[in-house]
């Protein structure tokens, strides 16, 4: 799976918030935010569904479109995406680098020893 657009992330929002939705539906959960009319909608997902991301129920009418991966699955190649481009793959420099931006509660930090104790780093 290539790195979605953020256009395509809110497709896929819209359609990970509904257990498959017409196109009317589709539109509506994203014309607030975007303002994309119903043929720019349809082009979505008529794109997204070549590509992989949206499967379409043509065997009912309206027609039922859904996510065709899950959020999780797309939101784990996304983080490996951007340390990949921004940080060379290294797990380490991406923890690093929000540490010293973002200090740590002493809870947060807590929770980080025993995940990095459980993970035998």
């Amino acid at each position: 799976m290539s790195r979605l657009s953020d256009s395509e992330w809110q497709v896929l929002t819209a359609l990970w918030d509904r257990e498959g939705a017409s196109l009317g539906e589709v539109v509506d959960a994203l014309r607030p935010a975007t303002g994309w009319s119903r043929n720019t909608v349809l082009t979505y997902l008529t794109r997204m569904e070549k590509k992989g991301l949206v499967s379409i129920d043509k065997g009912c009418y309206p027609h039922v479109y859904r996510a065709a991966l899950d959020r999780e699955t797309c939101r784990a190649q996304e983080r490996q995406s951007f340390l990949d481009r921004v940080y060379r793959g290294s797990a380490g420099d991406l923890v690093a680098a929000f540490l010293k931006e973002s200090p740590l509660s002493a809870d947060e930090r807590d929770r980080l020893k025993a995940l990095l104790d459980d993970m035998e780093v």
